[in-house]
């Protein structure tokens, strides 16, 4: 994918679970920022972008993308392969409680258990695994511990990989080979002795 992979990975999930809570009767809007945003406000979950790695067991290979433009296969040699760690938290509402969100990330959750691939034309056809993470209760603090106005809500873990950043254009690929004879002892059609 392009510089904005990243960006493009966030809103398919984004659209995943919107799509999750409008199928589930649940209204209000999948908001995508910071647990304490003021804008967060009435949404029923909150999907929080907290790490990005580099994939380890990718990072030293060749990428080639099969292209669906033509019939040409794209090589990458300095593609940049990314482990995105998502934070689906429960919003915050008027309510005293925090009930129907808490049915709010568990259709989220179901969804992403059934379906778990992104991918699509928003993705240009490229697949992305969204698994769920284990959090242990130190990282979930020290993830709290970035937004000490904000109370801590019930929060899961996701991790979406690989994200591909390619370079601007594939490397350039020779041409095929068209004869693949040695000729010794020729030159200019005659034979020599």
């Amino acid at each position: 994918m392009n510089y904005d992979a990243i960006q493009r990975v966030t809103l398919a999930l984004r659209s995943r679970l919107q799509a999750a809570l409008s199928s589930g009767g649940v209204p209000g809007q999948v908001f995508v920022g910071p647990l304490d945003d003021i804008d967060s406000s009435g949404s029923p979950l909150i999907l929080f972008l907290y790490r990005i790695v580099p994939n380890a067991s990718l990072r030293n290979r060749e990428r080639r993308v099969a292209s669906i433009h033509a019939p040409q296969v794209n090589v990458f040699r300095n593609s940049l392969p990314l482990d995105l760690y998502f934070l689906v938290t429960v919003g915050t509402t008027a309510e005293p409680s925090e009930e129907r969100l808490l049915g709010a990330l568990g259709l989220a959750m179901q969804t992403l258990q059934v379906d778990p691939e992104l991918t699509g034309p928003a993705l240009e056809y490229e697949t992305v695994r969204v698994t769920l993470e284990p959090l242990t209760t130190d990282d979930s603090s020290r993830i709290w511990a970035l937004f000490p106005t904000a109370n801590y809500r019930t929060s899961v873990a996701y991790l979406a990989s690989p994200v591909w950043l390619d370079p601007p254009k594939p490397e350039a690929t020779a041409g095929p080979v068209i004869d693949d004879r040695l000729l010794a002892g020729v030159s200019g059609g005659e034979v020599r002795a």
